[in-house]
């Protein structure tokens, strides 16, 4: 799962890069009075849902979500992980619910036919990292509920 988290990751940073690179190219060529590349901020615009989809499944690698324990800390420790269970199952479940809701959208995108107004670019085109971003943590999650703690107790118990 580290693999496939940190390769989706790298995706999106390369996304995220290219992009970058192309908008320096393009206000550069307009500070030296020639026209910018056009649909630059189409080009935006896509990498962000791209990257948006894509560092999701580190995200939930790292359990970088916002968590609030204010009013679990007091908690013994068997009571705590019994709660970060639960909510590693809401995750995945979560997760996945929107992967599919994000796929029939890009189907019903993708029937409609829109493209974007400079590059024409297919519009569903930006759904579909956000699908494989959300299956991708989704896994991800359900793997810390069922592996992760399995291997936990083999340590604890050596």
């Amino acid at each position: 799962m580290d693999r496939l988290a940190r390769l989706v990751a790298a995706l999106g940073g390369i996304v995220i890069f290219s992009v970058a690179v192309a908008v320096m190219i393009s206000v550069i060529m307009r500070n030296f009075g020639l026209r910018g590349l056009r649909g630059d901020f189409e080009l935006v615009e896509m990498s962000c849902a791209f990257a948006a989809g894509l560092f999701l499944p580190l995200c939930q690698l790292t359990r970088g979500h916002v968590m609030v324990d204010l009013f679990t800390n007091w908690l013994p420790q068997g009571i705590r992980a019994g709660i970060d269970w639960i909510w590693l199952l809401c995750f995945a479940l979560a997760w996945a619910a929107l992967c599919y809701l994000t796929l029939q959208g890009l189907l019903q995108v993708r029937s409609y036919g829109d493209r974007t107004m400079l590059l024409a670019i297919p519009v569903w085109w930006s759904y579909a990292p956000a699908v494989l971003g959300f299956g991708a943590a989704s896994l991800i999650a359900l793997s810390q509920a069922f592996l992760l703690p399995a291997a936990a107790g083999d340590q604890a118990g050596r």
